[in-house]
């Protein structure tokens, strides 16, 4: 019964995110090709997690790392590439906020980047007198 608790506690928490309140002025959203590349990244993060562990979910494996250890590997490797993976998709630099978005989706998943977002809107000052990056168009030659 516990176990079944474990499982279900953290989707019914994820799920109690995505309701939406009123929205004030001023605050950012999470841009959905941000969010998509988190959510893609991450679940890649989870898959190298459980191919060190030879695809078994008790930790018994013979490559030397502990469950620990694999975690934070995988971890660090989300966090490094996630924000390489985002200025592909987005064809330019991204912000502060918007790296900051998705290391705290790989540190914590499902609600580190919306944590991260919050704080952010909390904090303006913190992007006062930073210039936004500025799209580059491709124009096709016809």
């Amino acid at each position: 019964m516990n176990r079944k608790i474990a499982l279900f506690a953290p989707a019914i928490a994820a799920l109690a995110f995505t309701c939406q309140g009123a929205q004030a002025h001023g605050h950012r959203h999470i841009n959905k090709k941000i969010a998509a590349t988190a959510v893609v990244v991450g679940a890649a993060s989870a898959a190298a997690y459980f191919a060190i562990n030879n695809w078994k979910w008790t930790w018994n494996n013979s490559s030397g790392l502990t469950s620990l250890g694999a975690a934070g590997l995988t971890t660090m490797g989300c966090a490094a590439v996630s924000p390489m993976v985002a200025t592909v998709v987005l064809h330019r630099q991204l912000t502060m906020r918007e790296a900051h978005i998705l290391v705290g989706s790989c540190i914590v998943p499902i609600v580190g980047g919306w944590l991260v977002n919050e704080v952010w809107n909390a904090h303006p000052e913190w992007e006062a007198g930073t210039p936004q990056p500025k799209r580059h168009r491709h124009h096709a030659k016809m």
